[in-house]
């Protein structure tokens, strides 16, 4: 029993998710930049900073692949070489302008969200396999 987003009421168009991705994505790497000093501060910050730069790194990867919808068609796909590298090399350098720490966690933090970012994908994007009620079994 998985989630069905095909149908749902909650989507938003390509644009719209585009838009709010580089909100967040701006949004974010301000936040790291603003509380640099107090993110840096203790071991326990330096932490929370990488977390932190994991979602820029969700948000960056969600712009450009809805960028690259918008530009080269619905059903393109965003690729580990350059698309999925260039996030996360961005995201784990916001996280180096906070803390050293912060690039190790950022990335960990990358990888497991990015495992359930293509869990979710598959789930969604794969037909819905069909079960055929009227079989007959071999005795």
């Amino acid at each position: 029993m998985g989630l069905n987003f095909r149908n749902s009421e909650y989507r938003v168009s390509t644009g719209a998710s585009f838009g709010m991705a580089i909100l967040c994505s701006v949004l974010v790497f301000s936040g790291l930049q603003m509380y640099k000093n107090q993110l840096g501060s203790t071991r326990l910050m330096t932490l929370v900073a990488g977390y932190v730069a994991s979602w820029l790194f969700i948000f960056m990867l969600t712009a450009i692949n809805n960028l690259e919808n918008i530009m080269f068609g619905k059903g393109f796909q965003a690729r580990v070489i350059p698309e999925v590298t260039l996030c996360l090399v961005l995201a784990c350098a916001a996280a180096g302008m906070v803390h050293r720490v912060s690039i190790t966690v950022c990335l960990l933090c990358s990888i497991v969200g990015l495992y359930y970012i293509n869990k979710l994908s598959q789930s969604s994007a794969s037909a819905p396999v069909s079960h055929n009620a009227n079989y007959k079994k071999k005795k």
